[in-house]
């Protein structure tokens, strides 16, 4: 699945970005918790970076009130071997949010007083919550929240009080998502426009994952007698129970990928994560050689292509 969505006010917001890092303290990265890696821009890791010097970072994984407890917890010890790196998993509905956000914020700044802010840049691709998580922090309403991605459009500056000045930055996606499987998960989870994608696609791409990670749940929500086969037939028997139905009683396989999407995003089917750092290994070894052979073969044509001359 390729996607295709790089609005023009991302490309700006990006730019904007590598010109106000210098001058930026901290990187607070909002994640999906139900997709770690594939909510982990790129992008991010470049722009911190700047003349050796890499800016600390607290990763916030969000919404782990709808991801698997169990898989959250591997993610958090994944992220914290990487040096200068914070993680914190939350959900924006507990208490006291705020105050753990900047507890953690400051902890990587131990020998800085109050008196000195600490200039944060809060960045995070569509949909994560961040916009969600900013109003938290402001103790108002200053961001707009949305099921939608990319809801804001325009960078932010925000005292949130205890020493830390927040700039805000619109979610950006990145020019090209090298690998498929990320790019399957973040339709599923929502991170790019519903119109970008085709449910049905995308639902036998999470079915089958579920089929195989998580069966019970599946079992469960639709009273399945067994575990599934394959995702045609859960989209049937998931059709068939809830009224998903053409003419002549022929299950609507469309109307029950969307029902299925809309029931896995907002957990109705479970705490489900759909990536692991084993998974995410193994597929970044899989994009690299994907990518090495595609070179390969460029440069024979290229080089084919100066004999023929």
């Amino acid at each position: 699945m390729a996607i295709n969505w790089y609005p023009g006010h991302m490309h700006k917001a990006r730019k904007e970005i590598i010109t106000a890092m210098p001058n930026v303290d901290l990187v607070i990265e909002v994640l999906d918790a139900r997709i770690p890696f594939s909510s982990e821009n790129p992008v991010v890791a470049q722009v911190r970076s700047h003349k050796g010097n890499t800016k600390p970072c607290l990763k916030v994984l969000s919404k782990i009130d709808l991801a698997d407890p169990v898989q959250t917890e591997r993610w958090c010890q994944h992220f914290e071997q990487e040096q200068s790196v914070k993680v914190l998993p939350i959900a924006i509905s507990e208490d006291n949010v705020a105050k753990r956000v900047v507890a953690k914020a400051r902890a990587l700044f131990p020998d800085r007083s109050k008196d000195k802010a600490i200039r944060a840049m809060i960045m995070g691709i569509p949909n994560v919550g961040k916009s969600s998580l900013i109003n938290v922090l402001a103790g108002r309403t200053i961001a707009k929240v949305g099921n939608e991605p990319a809801v804001t459009k325009s960078q932010q500056r925000i005292d949130i009080g205890d020493g830390i000045i927040l700039n805000d930055t619109p979610g950006i996606l990145w020019p090209k998502v090298e690998n498929p499987h990320s790019a399957y998960r973040l339709a599923t989870t929502g991170a790019i426009k519903d119109t970008a994608m085709d449910y049905l696609d995308v639902a036998f791409y999470a079915a089958e994952f579920l089929i195989k990670t998580y069966p019970e749940l599946l079992i469960q929500r639709y009273e399945l007698e067994r575990k599934p086969s394959n995702p045609e037939q859960l989209l049937d028997e998931l059709g068939s129970k809830r009224g998903c139905l053409r003419g002549g009683g022929r299950v609507d396989l469309n109307k029950a990928a969307t029902l299925f999407i809309h029931e896995l995003r907002s957990a109705q089917i479970g705490h489900i994560t759909l990536e692991t750092p084993e998974m995410m290994l193994e597929e970044i070894a899989e994009v690299a050689r994907v990518k090495e052979e595609k070179e390969m073969k460029d440069q024979e044509r290229k080089s084919k292509g100066r004999k023929k001359r």
